[in-house]
């Protein structure tokens, strides 16, 4: 049961502190609508700490998803009239979380939220124990993990009560046996008196031995029903012990392993990931692992029992055999199923550059597989190699597609985290094998994978185990330039894959709701800062060539549109400038652009447009639209020395990252006096002043030269109508011409243009 239907169940008195909890800051009805959803990220919220500003980040996701989540509720109602209030609460609370967290203090809503958990909990807990009630909660775990955890102790207890019935029945097979030897030491003796002289005395014992007979027999008939009977109900329990066992399996494997699984593949695109969830799941499985060992050999005493006194009942079946053989089965699916992949290889692998990966064993040190180490050996295999290895469950000996050195390595287990694992640091891919291509397709289209194999028995080599997994989708590159393609063929598939594939099949056009998201993420994860709706519907605009459009939603992009086919007038694709705006924003504009002061997604009209109405020296910051990784500055300047409107909007030659690594952009907007105000209206100091570089004293070194200052100018520029030059700058090399009809006029920033004073 959840903790808030828990909760519901309180007495009044009770019930009335919990609904003290929440106020306006967390509103009940967001409690109550989305109790599923928050118990759910029970673990992440106890994971923030809202006094590590580190945590920022990941409570900025969390939050995201959390209005997200409120915005879908509240859709969902907008049809029920019942529910119209609860609709307008729920958009008021996200519209309150938006504007207060979401951006300026996300830490500030996690700590409310966890507070308003633990207080829930502590009354819940603090009544269940009155009661008498074991509550199965540890910090603040519970849905789905305390129905686990409680299932878990279910089956162990079932465990406990068979174990103990088994040794029952072998005492009563015990006691059989020696009522069974009585027997047969009667049946010689009264076969012996039958041979001897019929006198009085041996026709006295005779009779006394046939009544001992026919008891002894009653008895032994009274006992095979009783054993017959402790035997059909043993399997019995052990029959349901295994069906909740497997379902249990399925839900922890199918469910919950396979969730950590996609949110690594996820995060392979930025998306937030809890990696110690792995911890949690390794327990649940060491624990079925237990269960399944302990019900396994339970099983197979019962057959030695059996071959022991073997008696079957009329008619019957002997359901071992077959209890054996699915035990057994659970006990190989659990094993195979959690030789995993902690953490992943790139999955841009460059050929001849060292990589890492690390595999674990999460049962290995339950079923003693240390004892012997197993050896783990690394491959790298083609789409179509991988699709034969899930249909037939096994490689063709020496079948691979390239060369990986040190690709070996032995599995150890780890006293202090309990873990059998081996990670290879120092593997290199030598050479790849490509397949052909067809139409368009290119190297940076082909997918490979790490094939990660290993061998290992349990039980004294009772058991011998074949296990392999397959790494995420891997992209071979030979040179930087094929980077760009080859992270959209990985993030497409990172984000669009479907749960059971052909590998590596995805779909050909997405909605644009998908898309938006993936790419939120990334821009999130590279730079600190995810993107806002504005940028996104800018995005859209760009990425089909519409940016008319007012409505996306329903709209699909393909993956031809994506990264294949040039944008308009241009030689690039919507990625590949995306990715280089990422890339340049990441590596030079990282905290401008996390302190909002960068606005970056805007058309160079629609900067005209916002500009032409403020006041002079008004500036923004865009990225260009025909130079990848270009940022350009657009300012309004107004030439008061003139008669009639001379207001024009003016747009600066981008600045590329060659640029920044000679003039940082806030030295290079400080030295440019005539920019005055960032849009709409901050003053330029406040915005970027604290990210200006000192400057130092000038003064002769050591070695008696005196260090150059560099000072970015615009060769004919004036910033207030006078040609004010900076000292020992040389003359305009051109001069600014009034800006016309048309686009608005560009003048050079190019790093030539930065000069020594």
């Amino acid at each position: 049961m959840s903790l808030w239907n828990r909760a519901q169940q309180l007495p009044p008195d009770a019930l009335r502190q919990v609904q003290n909890v929440y106020g306006e800051q967390f509103p009940i009805e967001v409690r109550h609508y989305l109790a599923g959803w928050i118990e759910d990220k029970m673990q992440q919220w106890n994971e923030i700490d809202p006094d590590n500003a580190g945590h920022s980040q990941f409570a900025h996701s969390l939050v995201s998803q959390l209005v997200q989540e409120m915005e879908t509720k509240a859709l969902s109602y907008s049809s029920n009239e019942d529910l119209f209030l609860v609709r307008i609460r729920l958009d008021e609370a996200a519209n309150l979380f938006k504007t207060r967290y979401l951006n300026s203090n996300p830490l500030a809503l996690v700590s409310i939220i966890r507070e308003c958990l633990k207080t829930e909990l502590h009354l819940v807990q603090q009544h269940e124990n009155m009661l008498g009630g074991v509550a199965h909660v540890a910090n603040m775990v519970v849905e789905p993990c305390a129905e686990i955890v409680s299932e878990l102790e279910i089956l162990l207890r079932r465990t406990r009560e068979t174990a103990d019935e088994l040794r029952h029945l072998e005492q009563e097979q015990e006691s059989f046996a020696l009522q069974y030897h009585d027997c047969a030491k009667i049946n010689a003796h009264l076969s012996h008196i039958q041979g001897q002289e019929r006198t009085a005395q041996n026709r006295e014992v005779e009779q006394n031995l046939r009544r001992r007979k026919e008891i002894g027999e009653q008895q032994l008939a009274q006992k095979v029903s009783g054993l017959l009977q402790r035997r059909m109900d043993l399997a019995e329990k052990h029959k349901g012990t295994i069906d909740r066992l497997n379902s249990l399996q399925q839900r922890i494997l199918d469910e919950e392993l396979i969730n950590w699984k996609r949110e690594q593949q996820m995060a392979g695109n930025g998306k937030p990931f809890n990696q110690n969830k792995l911890d949690q799941i390794q327990e649940w499985c060491e624990a079925l692992a237990e269960i399944i060992w302990l019900n396994r050999h339970q099983i197979k005493e019962c057959e030695r029992h059996q071959t022991k006194i073997p008696i079957t009942p009329p008619g019957g079946v002997d359901m071992l055999p077959t209890l054996n053989s699915h035990i057994t089965r659970l006990l190989s699916s659990l094993v195979t199923s959690t030789f995993i992949i902690e953490k992943q290889p790139p999955q841009v692998m460059k050929t001849n550059t060292r990589f890492t990966a690390t595999v674990r064993l999460l049962v290995g040190g339950k079923l003693n597989v240390n004892m012997t180490p197993p050896q783990v050996r690394v491959s790298i295999i083609s789409e179509a190699q991988a699709n034969a290895l899930l249909k037939n469950d096994q490689m063709n000996k020496g079948e691979q597609s390239g060369e990986i050195l040190n690709n070996a390595g032995t599995m150890e287990y780890h006293q202090g985290t309990r873990q059998l694992s081996v990670s290879f640091r120092n593997m290199q891919l030598r050479k790849i094998k490509r397949a052909e291509k067809k139409g368009t397709e290119s190297v940076m289209d082909e997918k490979f994978s790490l094939l990660f194999q290993s061998q290992f028995s349990v039980g004294g080599g009772e058991l011998v185990f074949q296990v392999w997994t397959l790494s995420l989708p891997v992209v071979v590159i030979v040179h930087g330039n094929q980077e760009p393609h080859a992270w959209a063929t990985v993030s497409w598939d990172n984000a669009f894959a479907e749960q059971g594939r052909i590998p590596f099949t995805v779909p050909e056009k997405v909605p644009w709701p998908q898309i938006a998201d993936m790419l939120d993420s990334k821009f999130k994860s590279a730079t600190g800062r995810g993107l806002t709706d504005d940028n996104l519907k800018f995005l859209a605009g760009k990425a089909f060539r519409s940016p008319q459009v007012q409505d996306f939603n329903n709209m699909y992009l393909s993956w031809s549109q994506f990264c294949k086919e040039p944008l308009s007038e241009r030689n690039f694709t919507f990625w590949e400038w995306f990715f280089a705006v990422m890339k340049v924003t990441r590596e030079h504009l990282r905290q401008p652009w996390n302190d909002g002061s960068i606005m970056g997604f805007v058309g160079r009209r629609q900067a005209e447009d916002m500009l032409k109405n403020s006041i002079s020296g008004t500036f923004l910051l865009r990225f260009s639209d025909s130079e990848l990784g270009g940022v350009t500055i657009a300012w309004m300047y107004e030439d008061t020395t003139k008669a009639g409107d001379q207001r024009d909007v003016f747009m600066l030659q981008p600045f590329t990252s060659k640029a920044f690594a000679i003039r940082p952009l806030a030295d290079a907007i400080a030295d440019l006096k005539y920019l005055l105000f960032l849009y709409p209206n901050i003053p330029k100091e406040q915005a970027f002043g604290k990210y200006y570089t000192p400057m130092a004293e000038q003064q002769p070194s050591v070695n008696g030269y005196v260090k150059p200052h560099l000072i970015t100018h615009v060769p004919g520029w004036s910033g207030a109508g006078s040609m004010d030059f900076y000292p020992n700058t040389p003359q305009p090399m051109c001069q600014m011409h009034d800006g016309g009809m048309g686009d608005p006029p560009s003048v050079s920033s190019n790093p030539s243009d930065c000069v020594s004073t």
